[in-house]
């Protein structure tokens, strides 16, 4: 029995949060791997501390995740990524963040998005 929009608007509103739900849920699932910062669910915007891979304590990454729709779309997710490394006195100094980092952690994100609204529909 599929739910009217109407009632889709009010379990939205009884979540609580003003982005899509799944993209929501899919982000902190993928990203839990770094240390959550702050997280607006009314905003849509997530944001990740300092993460150090125990292979490679020479970078450090943060993160931010915008959610920018109620929709599950593939334009209603941003992903910025902040990287520095240790230079040779062993201060953190800014270092360019390929492409592909974001892009990989967006798919990632909306691959787990998919998934979770395929179970919710189920």
């Amino acid at each position: 029995m599929g739910m009217d929009s109407a009632t889709k608007a009010a379990a939205a509103a009884q979540t609580g949060i003003g982005v899509n739900a799944f993209l929501w849920r899919a982000t902190l699932d993928t990203m839990a791997f770094m240390p959550l910062a702050s997280a607006d669910p009314w905003g849509g915007v997530i944001n990740y501390d300092w993460y150090t891979d125990a292979s490679n304590p020479n970078e450090r990454f943060k993160a931010t995740v915008f959610i920018l729709d109620t929709r599950l779309r593939a334009d209603a997710l941003n992903v910025t990524v902040t990287k520095e490394v240790r230079d040779a006195t062993g201060a953190w100094v800014g270092a360019r963040v390929a492409a592909q980092t974001e892009t990989d952690l967006e798919n990632a994100i909306l691959t787990k998005a998919r998934q979770l609204n395929l179970q919710n529909a189920g």
